[in-house]
């Protein structure tokens, strides 16, 4: 525990699990207390037990060190009212994190009333100095490089990741989980937003990624999926997430049920068996990567009844083993994982 107590910036999105993910994942993976969540046309309610506030001055009284940006717009910009809300957190003396792709921290105005009122700012998208293209060197790592891909975005490529490293850390393994986005990083403390890289840097980063899960400890990494192959808008960062991951492995991660890409109509997705070719066929001719294991997201089926029926019909439709590690656990797929590595 760092002593940090956040309070999460859900303004009109806390309802959304699409672009309120980034509040989820730091309620359920962040090692810090999150103490309010600040959405003003749910002022009363609660989330999983966590109260939502009306303004700063009604989180106040939770006692919040900082205030984390929980959303994820689309473009990754401000909405209009949220500029007053940043100044009022750091009016209140808040330190305040962003992981949207608008940086507060080049901001005059901000940086002005962070300095004078002792607060701090921090953008979770912003690229380290020093980027390159590859070395070679995720190569070269000893590790067994484990990379999360999807058939759309937001489907939990981060859970999945997120799961199984917790799930091998319980049973000894020198497992790292490897960020790639704001949320992530929020969980983890550490880690590049590859989508805020220059398209010729971004294998680069994401090799700088791996050699830095291994200086962790890593001898099992795994790294947090982005976009989507078939993605009509966000498919060069899966792209070059893939090539500079070097992953031995993919674990596909599908939602049941969807057939077509989220906001984009007309355009499908294609059967899970198409997909899985198309993951080994594009891995870096220099390391050729199968797909271990599906993960599949059920959380929109009721019972688990119609949740194990739907991971069987995927596990059927690609001819791999599949399970939702959320809902049930993720030890079947890590022991399917670890079958994949020579002892």
């Amino acid at each position: 525990m760092s002593g940090r107590r956040i309070l999460i910036l859900g303004e009109g999105f806390s309802h959304d699990p699409h672009y309120g993910k980034t509040m989820r994942g730091i309620i359920r993976y962040g090692p810090d207390p999150v103490v309010a969540i600040l959405d003003s046309a749910r002022a009363g309610e609660s989330h999983e037990g966590i109260p939502i506030v009306g303004s700063v001055d009604d989180a106040l009284p939770y006692g919040p060190t900082a205030a984390v940006v929980g959303v994820a717009t689309q473009g990754g910009r401000f909405p209009p009212a949220w500029r007053e809300l940043l100044k009022r957190c750091l009016e209140a003396g808040l330190d305040v994190e962003s992981g949207l792709h608008e940086f507060v921290s080049d901001d005059p105005e901000l940086v002005a009333l962070a300095a004078r009122h002792g607060a701090t700012l921090r953008d979770l998208r912003k690229p380290p100095e020093g980027l390159n293209v590859p070395t070679g060197a995720n190569l070269e790592v000893d590790a067994t490089i484990v990379l999360t891909v999807g058939s759309d975005c937001a489907i939990g490529k981060k859970t999945v990741a997120v799961e199984l490293d917790l799930e091998a850390r319980r049973r000894g393994l020198a497992s790292v989980f490897v960020p790639t986005g704001q949320t992530g990083i929020a969980i983890a403390g550490w880690g590049i937003a590859v989508d805020a890289v220059v398209s010729d840097f971004l294998a680069g980063a994401a090799e700088r990624l791996v050699v830095e899960g291994v200086e962790r400890g890593g001898k099992l990494l795994f790294v947090e999926g982005q976009g989507s192959l078939v993605h009509p808008m966000y498919s060069g960062v899966t792209m070059g997430l893939i090539h500079g991951a070097a992953p031995h492995l993919f674990v596909l991660c599908h939602r049941a049920g969807d057939v077509e890409i989220e906001g984009c109509p007309g355009h499908p997705i294609p059967p899970l068996a198409e997909l899985v070719e198309l993951h080994e066929r594009i891995s870096l001719p220099a390391r050729k990567a199968p797909v271990a294991c599906l993960a599949i997201n059920t959380a929109a089926l009721e019972g688990d009844d119609e949740a194990r029926a739907a991971i069987a019909a995927e596990s059927d439709a690609a001819g791999l083993p599949a399970d939702d590690p959320v809902r049930f656990g993720a030890g079947f797929l890590l022991d399917t994982i670890l079958s994949h590595i020579a002892p």
